[in-house]
């Protein structure tokens, strides 16, 4: 059976995952006819007492979740003022707090903004600016960039985990809860088309974007990860296993990712999965948290699925329990999708493509279809459409190269206040992804190189233009011209080369560069030289020549081929 039969089947009337036409803001897409209305109804519908979230010692059940965000939610509406369309934002790690309030915004008709932790004081100030939150709840490093900077006044702060700091107002996270204990979740008119996140993701220049999704857009995501199993199933292709005891997936990637959010935290509640969260990713303690409870998910950037095979090989761990290695992010090198098939017969690798913008959602690939093209990201979600198109906006034939174009009930519905960026980036009902990608004539996607200006270091998107103008600002450089270079463990890196006036040692470009970019923002490797950079016929700055020097310098060739 094909895939394409398989969906007519499944989503067939009176099927779990029946399809139906309806008209969005003016659009026809296709809709799960029993998918739950809202974010509010998904969380109602899966209170249970079995385990939700661990976070080292601490555990908390589905309905204690359930029952803390409705605390919460009270707190917002009688004590912040909250009301239906105010943007609440979340910067922290993956504490259990991230969970409750994101399901204590959203419930209540709020946005929930996620704000990327690892974000200077400046990048978190000029996110603020940009989405002008009513409320933000922090953790104790955000609370303390924050104080560098002024906030606006009216801006209310509730801290998690975290003592107070003297240069800023801010409420501490029990007291809040405890005023409203017992509380039940209030009451709340939300409609599936309102707007429910906002998730910043880097572009290729200036700062980063606000994609705007609705509870709709989120459900039908996390539905389309659903129904890719069931397809498996019906198409005959190798069961997955199913644990006798809960499945779970370790959290080793962050909540303000659509990766963390929603692989992660949102398909947990349907599948009852427990999710054991990790401050930040260290693969032995990773191995001894899958060994201790059993985990059967790993799903994360090549980066981490990566560390894992290689320590795998050689731990004393107990990791038979994992069933699913895998994830998207960037592509996995052939050989780490045959490690991931070697660590045992139970486990099955798997990745997809996807983006911010298309709520993670995409394409799929799993088991032996991607060990046998473990280069391809997988076949279409069934609430997507996928396109390549040339560089006049034809479609092209299969086989061909382009730019990927996608539409569908889980696009995002808009860059937050920016109308340039939302004309830039659809052709009517297409959104233009900037990847350069090829469908074969059996539907697989081939994502070959970008078209936007991206380096993706570990998952983490890099806009090359956003790192050169910090580089440019040094009194010293004239030019700055940034790529992405080949890594073996991060799939790429930043690198620059620079035109200089005189020589700057790492240690003074790495300290001019720390209060305007995250970490993993700046260059891992620095070119200096005295002369102007090449140019192309059409003025521009010769990148690709550039980048081709770097890795001949370096000698990354093997690394580039691999």
């Amino acid at each position: 059976m094909t895939r394409q039969q398989a969906i007519e089947e499944l989503c067939a009337p009176g099927q779990p995952y029946e399809l139906q036409l309806t008209d969005i803001r003016g659009r026809k897409c296709r809709v799960f006819a029993n998918a739950p209305p809202t974010l509010r109804d998904l969380y109602a519908g899966t209170r249970s007492d079995l385990d939700f979230l661990i976070y080292d010692d601490e555990r908390m059940s589905f309905d204690q979740v359930f029952r803390r965000a409705s605390a919460l939610a009270k707190a917002l509406l009688e004590d912040y003022g909250i009301r239906h369309g105010d943007r609440v934002a979340i910067a922290m790690r993956n504490y259990p707090e991230w969970v409750v309030t994101f399901f204590a915004v959203t419930s209540i008709g709020a946005i929930a903004v996620s704000i990327n932790a690892l974000w200077t004081a400046d990048e978190l100030s000029n996110s603020l600016l940009n989405c002008e939150p009513r409320l933000i709840v922090v953790d104790q490093d955000r609370l303390d960039r924050l104080a560098e900077r002024v906030v606006p006044p009216d801006l209310r702060i509730i801290r998690v985990r975290a003592q107070r700091n003297a240069r800023i107002a801010s409420d501490e996270w029990n007291q809040v809860l405890s005023a409203h204990a017992g509380a039940e979740m209030p009451q709340a008119s939300i409609s599936p088309d309102d707007d429910a996140t906002i998730l910043y993701t880097s572009g290729s220049s200036g700062h980063p974007k606000g994609a705007v999704s609705s509870h709709r857009n989120i459900i039908h995501a996390l539905l389309s990860l659903e129904l890719d199993l069931a397809i498996r199933q019906r198409r005959g292709l190798k069961p997955l296993p199913v644990p006798a005891h809960q499945h779970g997936m370790l959290l080793a990637v962050p909540l303000f990712h659509v990766m963390g959010s929603h692989t992660g935290m949102l398909a947990a509640l349907r599948s009852q999965r427990k999710l054991v969260c990790m401050y930040r990713w260290d693969v032995q303690l990773g191995m001894q948290l899958i060994e201790r409870e059993r985990l059967t998910l790993l799903n994360a950037p090549s980066t981490i699925t990566g560390d894992l095979v290689q320590a795998a090989a050689s731990t004393k761990r107990d990791l038979s329990s994992l069933l699913l290695v895998g994830g998207g992010g960037a592509a996995r090198a052939p050989e780490q999708v045959r490690g991931i098939g070697r660590m045992s017969a139970a486990v099955f690798p798997v990745t997809g493509w996807g983006m911010t913008e298309t709520n993670v959602v995409g394409t799929t690939v799993a088991g032996d279809c991607y060990l046998q093209r473990p280069t391809s990201s997988g076949q279409c979600s069934a609430v997507l459409d996928l396109r390549v198109v040339d560089e006049h906006g034809n479609e092209v034939p299969a086989g061909e190269r382009g730019e990927l174009q996608v539409r569908g009930t889980s696009m995002f519905r808009a860059y937050w206040r920016s109308p340039e960026a939302n004309a830039a980036a659809f052709d009517g009902d297409w959104f233009s992804t900037g990847d350069a990608a090829l469908i074969d004539d059996e539907g697989y996607l081939y994502i070959v190189g970008r078209i936007k200006d991206l380096v993706i270091r570990g998952g983490e998107n890099i806009g090359c233009g956003l790192v050169e103008a910090a580089l440019v600002e040094h009194p010293a450089v004239v030019e700055a011209c940034v790529y992405a270079l080949p890594d073996p463990r991060f799939g790429e890196v930043v690198a620059a080369t620079l035109y200089v006036t005189h020589r700057l040692t790492e240690s003074e470009l790495h300290e001019f560069l720390a209060n305007k970019l995250a970490q993993f923002e700046i260059p891992h490797y620095i070119h200096q030289q005295f002369e102007p950079l090449p140019r192309i016929a059409s003025c521009k700055i010769a990148k690709r020549q550039l980048k081709t020097e770097a890795i001949e310098r370096l000698g990354l060739g093997q690394v580039a081929a691999s």
